[in-house]
């Protein structure tokens, strides 16, 4: 027990008061954690404070770090050691050196979410998805808005006719949406909520997901679904579960279905659409389009140890590589590229460890592991090793992985609290 907490503690027994539990308070910091991570057009952006101000709150309370997570904290630790070494040569670029920081930053929140995994499990994940789905809402909301151009906020709010809400880009809101839609979805699978509710919580974010026309975020959420509801029936413990899988499934394609038809029976939406879902783009095409330069840039990298340095693939080649894979290698050289490579490899091992194997939280596990997996096969087509909730969701599915499922862990904050005089 902390020394704040004995002192709190000792206070209460002499003088009568409010109980505040440390469980609740550390809680409420990562429901505010979540709530503000959809807030992106501005850096530093509020999710940077509020991460802190959690991090200090975990400090002071307690938080524990398991020895099993030293696989997730060494590679992480190589791989920016590599981006470290990288980045010596071009220490005066403000941009590059401000790259470098953001990628440590990141890593100290996945081991982060990993390490607050050890106590209150299933509390901290329902109190992260509540607040996710709140930010989600938030996020969504101002997608329409810009869309639509209400108020005249097109300007601010969305990009090329696209919603990007209270982000810079549509294809980063875009999946930023998915695990609030999927968790949903899975709630509805489940039973734990029914059919119409769920599809009032997802939406909003549903919508504002299709209106950034975003590719990669519309591959996203349709494989994240389809390995979602594959597990859940995989892992369902009755027939009838699984038939309510099977059934909730067909009726909320068809709703969806439906829904899009609508969507694209308006002339603004379907012209769009029309361009957004070809898969042969011009951007993508030939030696210097997309996959061209991606190609192009693997001989050159063979040779250097260091890659081209943080952000300095766009020198050699008309912009980033979108891909996050050969941008390990390009931005944080041999070292940050081969840790990188590990490291997906291990989560790989841990996930569909943790979503196949029985535990309390196996549920979460599944809507977890499903997006990550598809999050990491989608970093062949997009850089994803600055997307906050990547990170979010590597530190939980790492910190569901090493917790004993026979042995669910305790909540002791529970039996601790904090007393304020009345």
């Amino acid at each position: 027990m902390s020394a704040l907490a004995q002192g709190a503690e000792a206070g209460g027994r002499h003088h009568g008061g409010l109980r505040i539990s440390y469980a609740a308070i550390k809680r409420g910091t990562l429901w505010l954690l979540t709530a503000v991570s959809g807030f992106a057009l501005i850096e530093p952006a509020p999710y940077e404070l509020v991460f802190l101000i959690a991090l200090f709150v975990f400090a002071l309370t307690g938080i524990r770090f398991s020895q099993k997570l030293l696989p997730l904290a060494v590679l992480l630790l190589f791989y920016n050691l590599g981006g470290v070494f990288s980045l010596l040569p071009w220490m005066d670029e403000a941009p590059s050196v401000r790259f470098t920081a953001v990628s440590v930053y990141l890593m100290l929140t996945a081991i982060f979410f990993a390490a607050i995994m050890a106590e209150d499990p299933l509390g901290r994940l329902d109190t992260l998805r509540k607040g996710y789905l709140f930010s989600a809402w938030c996020a969504g909301f101002a997608g329409l808005l810009g869309y639509f151009d209400v108020g005249g906020l097109g300007s601010m709010l969305a990009l090329y006719g696209r919603a990007s809400g209270t982000f810079k880009d549509p294809n980063v809101l875009g999946p930023f949406l998915v695990l609030p839609i999927v968790y949903t979805l899975h709630a509805v699978l489940t039973g734990r909520i029914g059919l119409a509710r769920g599809f009032l919580a997802m939406s909003v974010p549903l919508l504002a997901l299709f209106l950034t026309f975003s590719r990669g975020a519309w591959g996203n959420l349709a494989a994240a679904t389809l390995m979602m509801t594959g597990l859940s029936f995989l892992t369902s413990p009755s027939t009838s579960q699984r038939a309510r899988i099977v059934f909730l499934t067909v009726v909320s394609l068809m709703l969806v279905v439906v829904l899009m038809l609508i969507a694209l029976s308006f002339e603004s939406i379907r012209s769009v659409f029309e361009v957004r879902a070809s898969l042969d783009q011009s951007y993508d095409q030939g030696v210097t389009g997309r996959f061209g330069n991606q190609l192009r840039s693997i001989p050159l990298l063979l040779d250097l140890p260091n890659g081209f340095g943080p952000l300095r693939f766009r020198w050699h080649f008309p912009e980033d590589p979108h891909n996050v894979y050969i941008n390990a290698f390009a931005s944080y050289g041999w070292l940050g590229g081969f840790s990188y490579l590990a490291l997906i490899a291990a989560t790989c091992l841990a996930g569909w460890r943790v979503a196949l194997r029985r535990s309390p939280w196996q549920g979460h596990a599944i809507v977890l592991w499903s997006v990550l997996f598809v999050t990491i096969l989608q970093g062949l087509q997009i850089d994803t090793d600055h997307w906050r909730h990547m990170y979010l969701l590597l530190g939980l599915v790492w910190g569901l992985a090493v917790l004993n499922p026979a042995m669910p862990p305790r909540d002791g904050e529970a039996q601790r609290s904090l007393r304020t005089t009345t």
